[in-house]
This record gives structure tokens, C-alpha cells and sequence, in this order.
């Protein structure tokens, strides 16, 4: 498979040099030449598929043709090694739980394939090299992909993130690993953090210094696998016999989730509609509106993995859809929830149904209850566990949530980071000195 820029300035890249390379060489997205439609006999068994048969064969699909049948097979299971079930909440909307994995956060399927993906194109190599990965965060994708890479020979990862403006326990989750991964804590907000990255790419001395890729939804590597819960989400709900009217609600930031959504509606996936719901960083939602994408600078809100301005999948989105607004608008609606309204729902569902919500799938709930038709079944994504925002969300219920254990082992490590401004070249020769 080979793959083109969202920029159409870049040479055609393969699988490897897509997934190495992060970002093309004229700071457009990489997209797969052609996207395979999935035969109509795999939709009509599904649901006596397991989550692994499933992923399997959509890996197959955008992968198969560089990665050999047995080392993807054991990068997709070794990927999926815990699992992502379809939770009532109310008659008519479920929650597609995404926080089963290791960092209890829906960014663990990408980052963990990416990983073993990275990691199998490197022993082919074998050329002793170390990777560089870059990755920004607004909260979920620094701790998921440093534990997704924790401990892998010949990768060094550097997770940046906004000082102050990630729950302390997300922080934890990515400060206090040392071994192979930095965590380097910029003056700024997530767009400083994702712009120092996407510079970093773009230096002709940095990369003469130490062969450098992103682990942002970005890379092809780490977005696509994503594509994976939505076609057994579909699975289980076909199954319960509620998937012929599915809406599924994605909870916004990045647009890296809702971009693999969107190539699983191409790959035949048969979800109805699909609805992206934003905090109060609203920019797609008023592209959908008019016509119009213009970014700005983001807003702190408690839905803090969704604060991005710029989101770099809306490019993917944009293409994917041929540059034409009421297409994009045929499959997706848009709905934006203020930091009052977010808390508003975790109470009110809590109250009404006993679920706790995280403040981003409380947006997504939300979006369903306003826009369900009558006839129609919704999914949204619960993308990370409640206790990850735990001051948050005990203030607004006024109780103690738990903590699961595999959060507390993350918060008795002491936290080790790299102060940094937001200007690039206090960046750059940082990392020339690595």
C-alpha cells in the first residue's frame, strides 16, 4: 500500500516510510492510495467474530500487503490483549467502553500497534538505528503511547505536554516511567506542544541529528488501528439485534478517532451517521455550519483532551471526502458543550442510570440524547475511565469514584520532566544535545 500527502507536494511513501516518518516532507498527512471495501460475508457473520478475528481482518486491509500474515496477526492480537465492550446506559444509548486497556484510555489501541508496528519495521532493518518519537499531548495520547513504547529497544520517546493543563493523574501516567521515555513540560497549551513537534519534523538539522517520528494521530500507525472498535462495536451491537439504525457519537479533539470512524463507513462499515462532539473548542462543529475552517487558539475547558484549536485530522477528513463540505456533512453532525453543560450531564447520568461518565464521553452522551431519532440505536465513546479526571468529576457528583489499581501503580512513581518554553529553537537545541 502505498501513500500520498494531504499537501500533494510530498513523493509517494510506503507503509514503512509513512509509519517512520510520521509527517511528509510538505507537512501534509499521509492518506492510503485506495481504501478496500470489506466483503459483504464478513459483515454478515460479525458478530460471531471475536474483538481479534475482527481487527484482524480490517489490519488486513490496510496493512497486509507489507506486513506478512503471521507478524501481523501477532501485532494485532498482542495489540488487543484486553477488551472493549458495549455498556447499556439507557434504552436507546450504549457506552463503547475504551478504557479496558493498560493507561484505561482509548489511545492504548493505536499506541500499542503502533508500537509493535514500528518496532517490527525496525528488526527488519536491522540497522541498529534509533527512533525518535515525538508525540504532544492534551492528556490521554502522552500516557498511552509512553506505555505503549515503554521498555522497546531502539525507540527514545518524548512526550510534550502543557504545563498545568493535565489531570494529575494523566501526568502521572507519563512523567514518573523514565527508562527510554522524557516527559518535557512546555509554557503553553497543546497547539504549542503539537507545533513544536511538527517543526521538529520539518528541521533539516534534527533530522541530520536523529531519524525522528510522531506518535500523534498524525501517523498513519497510530490512527488507523483506531478503525478497529468501531467494527466491533458494530459486532455487538448486531449481535444484541440493535445495529440496523447505529449512530455512533466521537467525543472531538484531534479528529484522528472520528478520521478512522470515517474510514470504516468506506470500508463498508454499516454505521448510519456519525455525530463529533466538541467542548467548547468548536471549530469543526462551525465548519460544518458554514462552510468555513478556521482555527484558533484553544480553551481550557474539563473536557481537557479535546482542547485543540487546529485539529491536524480535520486535513485527512477534508480529503477524504474530496474537499466537499455538504458530503462530509451527509455523514457527520457536530454538537459543542460548555464546561457547564458537561457537568451537568455527568449528574444527570449518574442520577438517572448509576453510569459515571468522563467529562468527554458526557459530551458524546449528551449528543445522542438531543439527536436520536426515535427508530435509532446510539453508541457513544466512553474514551478514557472517570478516575483518570478524578478531582473533576467528584466535585461535580459530590462522591469519591474509585481509583482502579492499575491507576494507583502510576501514582506512587516520582515525576522526572524537562521544563520548556514554547519556542522552538529552546526545543531544538534541547534535542540536539540528546
Amino acid at each position: 500500500m502505498n501513500f500520498y500527502s494531504t499537501n500533494g507536494k510530498a513523493p509517494i511513501a510506503s507503509l514503512e516510510k509513512a509509519v517512520v516518518k510520521g509527517l511528509a516532507e510538505d507537512k501534509g498527512l499521509y492518506m492510503p492510495e485506495r481504501i478496500k471495501a470489506l466483503p459483504q460475508e464478513f459483515f454478515d457473520n460479525i458478530e460471531n467474530l471475536s474483538f481479534q478475528e475482527i481487527a484482524y481482518t480490517v489490519a488486513d486491509a490496510f496493512f497486509g500487503e507489507d506486513v506478512d500474515a503471521e507478524s501481523l496477526k501477532k501485532i494485532v492480537y498482542d495489540t488487543l490483549a484486553f477488551d472493549c465492550p458495549c455498556v447499556k446506559v439507557t434504552d436507546s444509548i450504549y457506552s463503547l467502553e475504551l478504557f479496558h486497556g493498560p493507561t484505561l484510555a482509548f489511545k492504548d489501541v493505536g499506541a500499542r500497534f503502533m508500537a509493535r508496528l514500528l518496532q517490527y519495521f525496525l528488526k527488519k532493518e536491522n540497522n541498529g538505528a534509533e527512533v525518535n518519537v515525538l508525540v504532544a499531548t492534551s492528556g490521554d495520547t502522552g500516557s498511552a503511547v509512553a506505555n505503549g513504547f515503554l521498555g522497546v529497544d531502539g525507540i527514545r520517546v518524548y512526550v510534550l505536554y502543557p504545563k498545568g493543563k493535565v489531570s494529575p493523574i494523566q501526568e502521572c501516567q507519563f512523567t514518573t516511567l523514565g527508562k527510554n521515555i522524557t516527559a518535557v513540560e512546555v509554557d503553553g497549551v497543546f497547539d504549542d506542544c503539537q507545533a513544536l513537534v511538527k517543526s521538529a519534523f520539518m528541521d533539516e538539522d534534527l533530522n541530520r541529528h536523529m531519524k525522528l517520528t510522531s506518535a500523534n494521530s498524525i501517523n498513519v500507525a497510530r490512527f488507523l488501528p483506531q478503525a478497529f472498535y468501531y467494527f466491533y462495536a458494530y459486532a455487538q451491537m448486531k449481535k444484541a439485534g440493535l445495529a440496523d439504525q447505529l449512530v455512533v457519537c466521537v467525543p472531538s479533539g484531534n479528529f484522528g478517532n472520528i478520521c478512522s470512524a470515517l474510514f470504516g463507513k468506506r470500508m463498508g462499515l454499516p454505521v448510519k451517521r456519525f455525530i463529533a462532539a466538541n467542548n467548547a473548542n468548536d471549530i469543526f462543529f462551525k465548519y460544518l455550519q458554514t462552510g468555513k475552517y478556521e482555527p484558533k487558539a484553544s480553551v481550557q475547558t474539563i473536557a481537557n483532551a479535546m482542547d485543540v484549536g487546529d485539529p491536524s485530522n480535520f486535513a485527512r477528513i477534508y480529503d477524504l471526502y474530496g474537499k466537499e463540505h455538504a458530503a462530509i456533512c451527509a455523514d457527520i453532525s457536530g454538537a459543542t458543550y460548555s464546561d457547564e453543560m458537561i457537568a451537568e450531564t455527568i449528574k444527570e447520568v449518574k442520577a438517572e442510570t448509576g453510569y459515571v461518565c468522563d467529562p468527554h464521553g458526557a459530551c458524546g452522551f449528551r449528543a445522542l440524547k438531543e439527536g436520536l431519532k426515535a427508530e435509532e440505536i446510539g453508541v457513544f465513546l466512553e474514551t478514557a475511565h472517570p478516575a483518570k479526571f478524578k478531582d473533576t468529576v467528584d466535585g461535580i457528583l459530590g462522591e469519591s469514584i474509585e481509583i482502579p489499581a492499575k491507576l494507583q501503580a502510576f501514582m506512587k512513581g516520582t515525576k522526572q520532566s524537562i521544563p520548556m518554553s514554547k519556542n522552538f529553537e529552546d526545543f531544538k537545541a534541547f534535542l540536539l544535545k540528546e
